[in-house]
């Protein structure tokens, strides 16, 4: 049997990571319908209070060393023990530190119950650290499917309690003990799936060589993830738990939609670059097919998200929720520009650019503090609406690197995602014209903007003879 080609490693990696995406982002849609209708806006204020800290948490599996372990050419058994042990050690000094913490933070959101809670949430560092280094193996041997099935079954088992305990009245608990148990069952899946088992050998040497790449990168993720959840923490702060939950809830389902894209993507992006970075000719026809790719679902998808909105939230989760549906709007159109940072962004990665990384997104950070501390007295709604214009900017910023180390135009780059975007709002368009010629319920509405949405956009895809479709198609009916 002949060995895979990097095209079909590519294909089946996306075609694993939409797939388990999908049915992760179903699975939470389900649960998430589900508990919002059980608790109120204030129950999720208060959990969107502590986001930053989880978002942390959760960026530990992701960044650093993670990164370093999957730029590497080989695996070296003493490489990923060192990150293992040091990610434990570093866990455990986060939670400790945080764990005393706890009342001044429950002071400064005047919310005495954060104190308990954040303690209880803060555990999710400890999951997150143990399974850093078998979660870099799995991306480095491109186990999508495997990864698929983690992801899975984490959502579902802690949407199953988070539900479970909201039914019974355990309120903000069940949402906090739901964040737990993601953690600790993909952590324990990653170990069982990696199949890869540290040592008690303390050689840190590794570290000191990784620690110049993997430290900018983790300082980055870190700040990013601040800046990222300062919404929750002025609104926590500034305008109180009931806000605070409303725009929580929008940016969830934005989150969702969002995170199917972006998985997608990140689930080969990194170990397939790498793998042609030797080649550049080679390596711009595999990032151009990944803009291509990019495009092509997430224009339809966010945007699409964003239409459809003000229906979405009112059947799922209720009329109670209509405070929501214009920060999901906004934020859905925002970050449907997103793809552009995570292909970019590991594209600098592949070639080992993780200063032009820190520095650049460091000024991104900073100007993005500046936004929503100089909006926050003009009104929630005003520091999204300039948040995510800022957002959009910075997507498209990232290509003034792109063009330093490939041989590629901007021009080309336009040219790329441009077409797809311009179908997109073309069958949006087509979409609102066909739901104003039918005078139907919401639900209705709903469907109807959705199927003319998806039938225009196919339909003006295949005449156009777009690229990434055709590649879509073949994989599907031909593999």
């Amino acid at each position: 049997m002949s060995e895979p080609t990097l095209k079909d490693k590519t294909a089946k990696g996306l075609f694993w990571g939409g797939l388990s995406n999908l049915i992760q982002q179903f699975i939470g849609m389900v649960f998430g319908i589900a508990i919002a209708r059980i608790l109120s806006p204030d129950d999720y204020g208060l959990v969107a209070m502590l986001a930053v800290f989880s978002a942390i948490a959760n960026t530990l599996m992701d960044s650093g060393f993670s990164m370093a372990l999957i730029n590497k050419n080989e695996f070296k058994h003493e490489d990923y023990n060192a990150v293992f042990w040091f990610s434990i050690g570093i866990s455990l000094v986060a939670y400790l530190i945080l764990f005393f913490a706890a009342p001044s933070i429950a002071k400064f959101y005047n919310e005495p119950i954060l104190t308990n809670l954040s303690r209880l949430i803060f555990i999710s560092f400890i999951f997150a650290g143990s399974g850093i280094a078998h979660n870099a193996l799995l991306v480095k041997q491109l186990k999508v499917k495997q990864r698929g099935i983690i992801d899975v079954t984490s959502v579902l088992s802690s949407g199953a309690i988070g539900l479970v305990m909201a039914l019974n009245g355990y309120a903000f608990w069940g949402l906090a003990v739901q964040q737990l148990t993601q953690n600790f069952v993909g952590t324990v899946l990653r170990w069982y799936f990696s199949g890869w088992r540290p040592t008690f050998t303390f050689n840190f040497a590794p570290i000191k060589e990784m620690f110049g790449f993997s430290s900018k990168l983790l300082a980055n993720s870190i700040l990013a993830q601040i800046t990222g959840n300062l919404f929750n923490i002025i609104l926590g702060h500034n305008y109180g738990k009931e806000d605070t939950g409303y725009y929580a809830q929008g940016n969830k389902w934005m989150f969702l939609g969002f995170t199917t894209i972006t998985g997608m993507i990140k689930s080969v992006a990194q170990p397939v670059l790498v793998e042609v970075k030797e080649d550049l000719n080679r390596q711009v026809v595999v990032y151009r097919k990944m803009l291509r790719f990019g495009a092509f679902v997430s224009f339809p998808a966010m945007l699409g998200l964003a239409f459809v909105a003000s229906e979405f939230i009112t059947l799922t989760i209720g009329s109670k929720w209509e405070n929501s549906v214009i920060y999901l709007q906004v934020l859905s159109i925002a970050m449907s520009f997103e793809f552009l940072t995570t292909i970019n962004v590991t594209l600098l990665l592949s070639h080992g650019y993780s200063n032009w990384l820190l520095k650049y997104s460091f000024f991104i950070n900073i100007i993005t503090l500046l936004i929503l501390f100089v909006c926050s007295p003009f009104g929630i709604l005003t520091m999204v609406v300039v948040y995510s214009i800022w957002r959009i900017i910075s997507a498209f910023s990232w290509i003034f690197f792109v063009i330093r180390i490939l041989p590629i135009s901007f021009f080309a780059f336009l040219k790329d995602i441009g077409s797809y975007l311009g179908v997109a709002v073309l069958s949006f368009i087509i979409g609102l014209f066909a739901t104003k010629l039918v005078n139907g319920g919401l639900g209705v509405t709903f469907i109807l903007k959705i199927v003319s949405v998806g039938v225009s956009y196919v339909f003006l895809l295949y005449i156009l003879g777009s690229a990434a479709f055709k590649e879509v198609l073949y994989y599907l009916f031909h593999r």
